[in-house]
């Protein structure tokens, strides 16, 4: 029995980069001061969407945003269910004592990799609040925890896919949803 694969354009490119500049307006609105903002991209695709962020609040603010790319492979409790990844180089040349921190991640599912990640952020420093930015909320929450920044509502079913696609990695911008 051949099982057949839907896929659904969530976001189209232009859309994604409207909700792009609508996430960057947000984080920008909610930070008093943007001189101590700075982002932290969860491997792999919430790295590209931070520099994208950051690039966008240049645009609209004229201010240079730092931006970190954060690992959290050994901080996750649930390495036995992910199965085994070779961890990527976390790379956050500051220190984040006192600064507003927005983790990126592309999609929020269950929480468990913004617990990991939550974890993982305590070995750099203290800072001053960690807000969360995603593009994709996809719900079916594991841990109590909330995005401040939403791209996109997407309620699923547990068993469906959401990728996001982005220039810089896949040829693409795009989010699709896969249900088999």
């Amino acid at each position: 029995m051949v099982m057949s694969v839907k896929v659904v354009e969530i976001l189209s490119s232009e859309e994604l980069r409207r909700t792009v500049t609508r996430l960057a307006s947000q984080i920008v609105e909610r930070t008093r001061d943007l001189s101590q903002l700075v982002l932290l991209g969860i491997y792999t695709r919430g790295v590209f969407l931070a520099e994208l962020l950051a690039r966008q609040i240049e645009t609209l603010e004229g201010v240079s945003v730092e931006v970190g790319a954060l690992d959290i492979t050994f901080y996750r409790d649930d390495l036995d269910q992910i199965g085994l990844r070779t961890p990527a180089k976390t790379d956050i040349p500051f220190d984040l004592t006192g600064k507003t921190v927005v983790l990126v991640d592309d999609v929020i599912f269950k929480g468990r990799t913004i617990r990991a990640a939550l974890n993982a952020v305590n070995e750099y420093g203290r800072p001053e609040v960690i807000r969360l930015a995603v593009l994709v909320d996809r719900g079916h929450r594991e841990v109590p925890i909330h995005p401040d920044f939403i791209g996109k509502q997407l309620p699923t079913a547990k068993e469906e896919i959401v990728k996001v696609y982005f220039q810089d990695s896949d040829g693409k911008d795009a989010v699709e949803l896969i249900a088999h």
